[in-house]
Formats: structure tokens, C-alpha cells, sequence
């Protein structure tokens, strides 16, 4: 609730704990968060639940621009799958999303636009229908040359 703290106040600045509890047992079921319950530590869960916790907390906050750095790091085939399916949603929904992501087919499988960088700078833009492995590959090994 940390990220629309605002949203949960009762007129005397009071958290309202109904709200607050049925807004968590709503992005549990729709967010499929694995949890033994709404009190479990975020620390506790799997990987990839963690993810949707995050993800839950700037839903909540109605956030029109995500940025994802390395969404899929260190979870499961499954819940990999889940985020994908995820950000599809938030893009179908209008939100835009930034996902920075060393895994080149992950970026080709979920990007409309690729922004390749090579050393801090940007070397080469690709749409969708253009992007391609080798494409990625050169952009991202052009070097400056030295003086």
C-alpha cells in the first residue's frame, strides 16, 4: 500500500485496515500471488512472487509508466511465463512499460521497440518486425571509436 499510502486514510489520517486488506486480497487473486497468507513477509516468497508483489503495489497506485529492470531474473519458467503475461495486460490496458533486460530473447519476445545501447550510449533503435538477434547483436557491439 506504500506506493497510494494516500489512498487508504480515513478522514482523521487514520490507515483504514478493511480497505487496505481487501485491496492485498484483490491483487493476490488477481496478480495469482502464492502466498500462505496477506501476512507472510515479501522476503519469504518465491522469486517470482516477490515480482508480482511489486508489481501489485504500483497497480495499486495506478501508475501509467512502468520500468522493469530485469523482471525475470532469478524466477522459474512458470512465473516467467506469468510475467509476460503480466506486462501484455499493462500494455493492452495503455500503460507503458520500459523493460531493461539482458536477455536477448526476452527483449525480441516482448518488445514493440528496442533501444539497443554500447557503452552508456544508445547505438541503435529497432521496431518489432525488424528486430532480429544479428540486428540487436551489431547495434550493441558498436564501439566509439578511440582518440
Amino acid at each position: 500500500m506504500l506506493a497510494a499510502f494516500e489512498k487508504y486514510l480515513g478522514p482523521l489520517g487514520w490507515v483504514q485496515p478493511a480497505r487496505t486488506r481487501a485491496t492485498a486480497e484483490a491483487q493476490v487473486r488477481g496478480l495469482a500471488i502464492k502466498t500462505p497468507s496477506l501476512q507472510q513477509k515479501v522476503k519469504n516468497l518465491s522469486g517470482g512472487n516477490q515480482q508480482k508483489v511489486v508489481l501489485a503495489k504500483w497497480l495499486t497506485a495506478d501508475a501509467s509508466v512502468f520500468i522493469f529492470d530485469e523482471p525475470t531474473r532469478g524466477i522459474d519458467v512458470g512465473a516467467k511465463s506469468e510475467i509476460y503475461r503480466l506486462l501484455n495486460n499493462l500494455a493492452a490496458q495503455g500503460k507503458s512499460i520500459v523493460m531493461i533486460s539482458s536477455e536477448l530473447p526476452e527483449v525480441l519476445r516482448m518488445s514493440h521497440r528496442i533501444l539497443v545501447m554500447c557503452e552508456g550510449r544508445i547505438t541503435g533503435e529497432l521496431r518489432a518486425g525488424e528486430a532480429t538477434q544479428e540486428a540487436v547483436m551489431q547495434y550493441a557491439t558498436q564501439r566509439v571509436a578511440q582518440l
